[in-house]
């Protein structure tokens, strides 16, 4: 079961997550929050596995409030869950150490979808966030060109990631398990020699992989 918390002033999204959670066996609500104050402390005393944060909140902002949690848990997954799709806050939520990005609006079941997939090791964002991110990369990094032995099923996968497919998505897709894409994506990253969702895409775009 995944444990999960959520930070958020609007309180009829804290209760439409309620509401979500109600009935489902792999999560579980240790945690509803209207501001980010002491949120350390919170955590502390729910311990999640996989925290929801808004980023504007009063008086500590949720991207204060990523730093501060993961200076303390870094094994927690933090997914941004906003309105706000500026470059800024986007980029200073991911170097604040937040695991996925999420534009409110997101769908429920993808809601679902992205917890498992944070809490798996992956990185969920909205595909017009992951567009962001890739220009990011695109505009400030080159790379030198190598060999990556991909197979063909490895170069299949990281082109569903460059289309901004979660893991859910890509087993759906190519009719595979959730657990075989993991288990391909931690071969990807090890021939790619990364550490992230972000980085296997940004490099494959760079190296024309996909």
């Amino acid at each position: 079961m995944i444990k999960v918390a959520i930070f958020d002033d609007t309180k009829a999204f804290i209760e439409s997550l309620k509401i979500l959670f109600l009935g489902q066996e792999e999560y579980l609500l240790v945690g509803a929050f209207d501001n980010a104050i002491k949120a350390v402390q919170k955590i502390e005393k729910c311990e999640p596995n996989v925290i929801i944060m808004d980023i504007k909140m009063p008086e500590v902002s949720g991207i204060e409030a990523v730093k501060q949690i993961k200076e303390q848990f870094p094994s927690v997954q933090i997914l941004m869950h906003t309105v706000f799709e500026d470059d800024n806050n986007i980029f200073a939520a991911i170097c604040a150490g937040a695991s996925g990005y999420l534009l409110k609006g997101t769908p429920p079941d993808l809601m679902l979808a992205a917890i498992t997939d944070a809490h798996m090791g992956g990185s969920p964002m909205s595909p017009q966030i992951a567009r962001k991110v890739l220009n990011l990369f695109q505009s400030q990094f080159c790379f030198k060109s190598e060999f990556y032995d991909l197979t063909d099923r490895e170069r299949q996968i990281l082109k569903c990631l460059v289309d901004g497919m979660s893991y859910k998505m890509v087993a759906d897709s190519l009719s595979i398990s959730y657990h075989t894409v993991n288990a391909h994506i931690r071969k990807i990253y090890d021939k790619l020699h990364v550490n992230s969702a972000q980085e296997a895409i940004s490099k494959a775009l760079q190296q024309k992989l996909v």
